[in-house]
């Protein structure tokens, strides 16, 4: 008689954007559980600091996803339940978020996952120190970590295309400043591929194959809308935002050769113009 396969629990800590595009992905073979700072009633645990989750939530759990940001106090997952996910018997894969900004500023030049970390801001600190903490559940109690250091993403609801017709794009002259992004259904289809093929510790960098100026990107979002691009604006970081500034402090080409050796991908949208079209062609 043929074994039943084992169930495969998903546990998403932070059930944003990123996590709901791998729910869809994995479809309904999966039992998936979510959270959110308020909890959505069917859907989502509330989980924060004040608020761990309850035992039962945990049984059972086979994979876990973490996207919730660190804060000054850490990951507040690690804070809360790195006992309780050490000791979960069944658990063969956890994958945690993070953030290409630990790499800090390059003036343009390429990082791979070899690279020194060199976070420009307190935000890539904090996520360095987030990744350390998670990479030391693995070495010291077995958890399957692996980390994902992800470019700006984007997709439907969240992209130039939106922010053109929200009347929130900027295009800043700034020459030489370039970005690494990535798709979100690309991002989904890459945490599937490391699911099906898991490697702990394995560190994983998370982006297409075209690093490009903002500017660039909004303006080829303007023509497929058939508007005028906004008008190039002088770079003044003290009109921007602490966060805009951080994202603004950063210029570096991200490598995306290991995902696609390692897990066999191909990126279905390998650069920004793809992606914004398919967007657009889907009616987003």
């Amino acid at each position: 008689m043929t074994e039943a396969p084992r169930p495969r629990r998903l546990l998403c800590f932070g059930f944003g954007y990123s996590a709901r595009a791998l729910a869809r992905l994995l479809g309904g073979t999966w039992d998936i559980l979510g959270t959110s700072r308020d909890g959505e009633a069917g859907t989502c645990r509330r989980f924060d600091r004040a608020h761990p989750l309850a035992a039962a939530d945990l049984a059972g759990v086979t994979h876990i996803l973490a996207s919730i940001p660190p804060d000054d106090c850490g990951d507040p997952v690690i804070a809360a339940h790195a006992a309780d996910i050490a000791g979960l018997p069944n658990l063969v894969w956890l994958g945690y978020l993070s953030t290409t900004g630990v790499y800090g500023n390059r003036d343009g030049g390429t990082v791979d996952e070899a690279a020194e970390l060199r976070p420009s801001g307190r935000r890539g600190e904090r996520r360095v120190a987030a990744e350390q903490a998670w990479l030391k559940l693995w070495r010291e109690r077995g958890v399957p970590v692996h980390v994902f250091r992800l470019a700006g993403i984007y997709g439907p609801g969240r992209s130039a295309l939106d922010a053109l017709r929200a009347g929130t794009a900027r295009r800043f002259d700034r020459p030489g400043q370039v970005f690494s992004r990535i798709h979100v259904d690309d991002l989904a289809a890459i945490l599937s591929a490391s699911l099906a093929r898991p490697r702990p510790g394995a560190v994983y960098n998370v982006c297409d194959d075209e690093p490009a100026a903002p500017a660039d990107v909004v303006a080829h979002a303007a023509s497929l809308l058939g508007i005028a691009p906004p008008p190039l604006e002088p770079f003044d970081p003290a009109a921007l935002s602490p966060l805009a500034r951080s994202f603004w402090s950063d210029s570096k080409r991200v490598s995306n050769t290991l995902v696609k050796r390692e897990l066999g991908i191909a990126l279905r949208y390998p650069d920004f113009r793809a992606g914004l079209a398919a967007i657009l062609a889907a009616g987003g």
